[in-house]
């Protein structure tokens, strides 16, 4: 065994990792109720914004990640160009983040199968899901790399008929009753539902839906050639994603009016996803069906994605002595073993919620990985932010990196602002109406209580403090871009 991982990954996995890392449940489930809380508009503005802010993360991951490539990225770059305390803390943080899905999006995919075969117990579908996705991350990273890029193909591939479908729809070629048109911008108080609380509430839910664009800093560690696959992953990743998630957000709400209680989803009942609404209206009989198949395929690709993730991290974490020495150990596979063992332990443990049926436990673990998203983005912003100021401090010449990232100050500022926002007005709703309880301020800020438990704790402990930027580690190793 040694300690280092295999730089195996493609460009095509490293643009197929991180694109298909953001599309999944957010998308096909959680847009219909973006649309109904905000109206059209709301939704689309709420969505673009996002988008820029997301495209202002990844350029900063790929100035740092194609200069500096590692797997645990921020995690380390965090301790690097930050301090000690917030690169500990940002790491554990993400590990949880990922690990604490693994469990959720298990169960999530045991539910899908109960559509096909309902006298199953969900278990037996937990436990052989669970063993698909150990089985596919403990063969070599290029099976991994394999696998999601062919999941996330399959996942594009269905946004992109849905996207001519529904354009095909609006302009009267199929379905019933000739051309939509603009006609369900203009009812009730569209395009603009519920003014600026209807807004925020879209604004939270569109940044989840797009966690997951920083994978490929995760998987910066194992490409084959850092310096050209990292900015041009980062390039056609970001485009990508406005073009389906704008789109799709358009299409849905020119086609289902926002009004519709269809766009409600309280049960997580796949049939009335909006995906599957449009192609039913288009004359596709078997809408539902093929919904169904798109979001388990989404779900466990998803998975497979939170695995590799966690146990890259947790490698991180002991190969940086902020973890037992013993989950940097790497097989002849290249796979830190060790690492993945625990990942998928914590996963195991934490799908027990399904069998207990505790559903306040259930709520505290998606509230701690949706929470620690965030998180870990503003880490990169921040991380970003403090690099290049230091790498400028040192004297170094810009035009030497690999790849540099626009708009320097404002992108990486003006993304810590929104970032801030969203933390902070998680209950903004809630408070407005008078609805906020303690007990409901805990369950949705507990990871964010965690993050700083750990960053307090280990700054006591450690006595350490922020790097001074003349002593930021920024100079590229000798062997980095190999």
């Amino acid at each position: 065994m040694s300690d280092t991982l295999h730089r195996s990954l493609k460009t095509r996995h490293l643009i197929m990792i991180a694109l298909g890392g953001s599309i999944g449940t957010g998308l096909f489930l959680a847009s219909g109720g973006a649309i109904h809380e905000a109206g059209p508009g709301g939704a689309m503005l709420a969505y673009a914004i996002i988008s820029i802010m997301v495209y202002f993360l990844m350029c900063s991951l790929g100035e740092m990640a194609a200069h500096h490539p590692t797997t645990g990225t921020f995690c380390e770059y965090s301790s690097q160009y930050v301090s000690k305390d917030f690169g500990f803390a940002m790491g554990w943080n993400y590990w949880f983040n990922w690990a604490i899905t693994i469990a959720a999006e298990i169960i999530a995919a045991a539910l899908i199968m109960q559509y096909w075969f309902p006298n199953v117990p969900s278990f037996v579908w937990s436990i052989l899901f669970f063993v698909l996705i150990f089985g596919l991350n403990i063969m070599a990273v290029k099976v991994y790399g394999e696998t999601e890029y062919w999941l996330s193909f399959m996942k594009v591939a269905f946004v992109i008929i849905f996207i001519v479908v529904g354009i095909l729809t609006i302009i009267g070629v199929t379905g019933v009753g000739g051309s939509i048109g603009f006609k369900n911008w203009h009812i009730g108080d569209a395009p603009f539902h519920n003014g600026f609380v209807g807004f925020m509430s879209v604004f939270l839910i569109a940044g989840f839906s797009f966690q997951g664009t920083e994978l490929v800093g995760v998987a910066a560690g194992e490409a084959d050639n850092p310096r050209k696959s990292i900015p041009l992953a980062i390039k056609r990743t970001f485009w990508r994603l406005v073009i389906f998630y704008i789109l799709a957000i358009g299409i849905i709400s020119f086609l289902i009016p926002y009004t519709s209680n269809i766009l409600v989803n309280p049960d997580s009942d796949v049939a009335i996803s909006p995906f599957t609404i449009v192609f039913k209206n288009a004359g596709l009989t078997y809408a539902a069906t093929v919904m169904n198949a798109v979001i388990l395929i989404a779900i466990l690709s998803a998975c497979n994605a939170s695995m590799y993730s966690a146990t890259r991290i947790m490698w991180h974490l002991a190969h940086t002595k902020q973890a037992p020495s013993i989950f940097a150990k790497i097989n002849r596979k290249g796979i830190p073993i060790n690492a993945l063992l625990v990942t998928a332990l914590l996963g195991c443990f934490f799908f027990l919620t399904f069998f207990l049926r505790n559903g306040a436990v259930f709520t505290w673990l998606v509230n701690i990985s949706s929470l620690a998203g965030f998180v870990a983005w503003f880490g990169i912003a921040l991380s970003h932010y403090r690099f290049r100021r230091a790498y400028q401090k040192q004297g170094l010449n810009l035009t030497e990196l690999p790849y540099k990232a626009k708009w320097f100050p404002i992108a990486p500022v003006a993304a810590m602002i929104v970032i801030a926002i969203i933390i902070l007005g998680q209950e903004f709703s809630d408070i407005i109406n008078g609805a906020i309880t303690w007990q409901k301020f805990l369950a949705t800020y507990i990871g964010f209580i965690l993050f700083l438990v750990l960053l307090i704790g280990y700054k006591l402990i450690k006595k350490s403090k922020i790097i001074p930027l003349e002593k930021c580690d920024v100079m590229i190793k000798p062997d980095q871009h190999k």
